[in-house]
C-alpha cells in the first residue's frame, strides 16, 4: 500500500505549477532598474516575497522560510497581525499568498496576516525532509521504508524555539493569534503539535490529515492528552476530499480511509466535551488527495481568519 505516493505527487504537480523561489533576504519592492537588468528567460520571482534562513542548532540542519506581509503592512506601523504558518512551503507558499489576495478582491472576507512558509531542510528533496520532520514514530509505511522517520518532536521543537521567534522578532506578528496549514503529512504534524503542546498555535486547519500514519498512532497521542487535560483550548477545522476513501477508486493512490479517520477525530474530539475547543471539518465534493489542496486552503482559511 503506497501511503505516501499522493504526498510525493501532490507536491511535485503544484510545485511545478507555482515555483515560490521569492526574492532571497530582499525586501519586498524591487527597483524598477534591477528588473529591466534582469535577463530574458530568467526564473520567475515571486515578488514582494522574502526568504530568511532559520538554522536548527540541534540537529545543524539549515531550514528556509518564506514570508509574505500583508499588503496594509507598511502603511500601518502600529498593528500586529496574526501570523499563518503552512508546512510543504515550496507549493502551499504561493498558492495561500494568491488565495488571500484573491478571496478580498470584491471587499474583505479574511483578516490581513503575515504568511510564514516552512520550508524543507537544505540539501533535503521535500520527500526526505517531511518523512523526517513531519511524523511522530519511525514506523513509517514501507513504501517509504528506507526514508528516516518520526523526527515529528524534535522538528516541532525547532518551530517553538527557532521559527516562531525568529517571525515575532523580525515582524509584527501576534504572537496570540498564530495559525498552523497542515496538508497530507503537514496535517499529522499539526495534530501531533495540537496534543502535545497547543498553545503554540490558536487554531489548527489540518488537510487530508495522514491520521492512517503507524496504525492510527495520532489517536493514541489524543487519548493521552485527553487523560490528562480538561480542556484543549483551539480552533480546529479539517477537510478530506470526498475520493479519499478505499475502494474500486481510482482517485485514491494510498489506499487509507481518510475521511473515516477524520470524521472519527472530529467525534472523539466532541465527546470531551472541552470548553475552549472549537472543531469543524468538511468533506469536500470531487476532490481526492492532490485536487483538494487549493479548495480546502480556501475554506480554511474563511474558517479561522475571517474578516472582522
Amino acid at each position: 500500500m503506497k501511503r505516501s505516493g499522493p504526498a510525493v505527487a501532490l507536491m511535485a504537480v503544484l510545485a511545478a505549477a507555482c515555483s515560490p523561489k521569492a526574492d532571497a533576504q530582499s525586501s519586498p519592492q524591487t527597483a524598477p532598474q534591477a528588473q529591466a537588468a534582469q535577463a530574458e528567460g530568467a526564473p520567475y520571482v515571486l515578488k514582494g516575497t522574502q526568504v530568511w534562513t532559520v538554522p536548527d542548532p540541534v540537529s545543524g540542519r539549515d531550514y528556509e522560510v518564506f514570508v509574505s506581509l500583508p499588503a496594509s503592512y507598511e502603511a500601518n506601523p502600529q498593528r500586529r497581525y496574526p501570523v499563518l504558518y503552512v508546512t510543504d512551503a515550496d507549493y502551499a507558499f504561493p498558492i495561500i499568498r494568491q488565495v488571500a489576495r484573491r478571496v478580498n478582491l470584491d471587499g474583505p472576507r479574511l483578516e490581513e496576516f503575515i504568511l510564514v512558509g516552512l520550508s524543507y531542510s537544505r540539501g533535503d528533496s521535500g520527500v526526505v525532509s517531511r518523512n523526517r520532520d513531519y511524523t511522530p514514530t519511525p514506523n513509517g509505511p514501507r513504501s517509504a521504508s528506507s526514508n528516516v522517520h518520526g523526527q515529528g518532536a524534535a522538528y516541532q521543537t525547532y518551530l517553538k524555539n527557532e521559527v516562531l521567534p525568529f517571525i515575532d522578532n523580525r515582524f509584527r506578528a501576534d504572537p496570540a493569534r498564530r495559525v498552523l496549514l497542515g496538508h497530507s503529512y503537514g496535517g499529522l504534524l499539526g495534530a501531533q503539535i495540537l496534543f502535545t503542546d497547543p498553545s503554540m498555535f490558536q487554531a489548527y486547519v489540518l488537510g487530508s490529515p495522514s491520521f492512517w500514519f503507524d496504525k492510527r498512532h495520532i489517536m493514541t497521542m489524543e487519548a493521552a492528552y485527553a487523560r490528562s487535560h480538561t480542556d484543549l483550548p483551539a480552533d480546529v477545522f479539517m477537510y478530506v476530499g470526498d475520493w479519499e476513501v478505499p475502494g474500486p477508486n481510482p482517485r485514491n493512490t494510498n489506499g487509507a480511509n481518510l475521511v473515516r479517520d477524520m470524521q472519527t477525530m472530529e467525534t472523539t474530539l466532541k465527546s470531551h466535551h472541552y470548553p475552549n475547543l472549537r472543531v469543524q471539518s468538511l468533506v469536500l465534493t470531487d476532490e481526492d488527495h492532490l485536487t483538494v489542496a487549493p479548495v480546502g486552503f480556501t475554506r480554511g482559511l474563511l474558517a479561522v481568519l475571517p474578516a472582522k
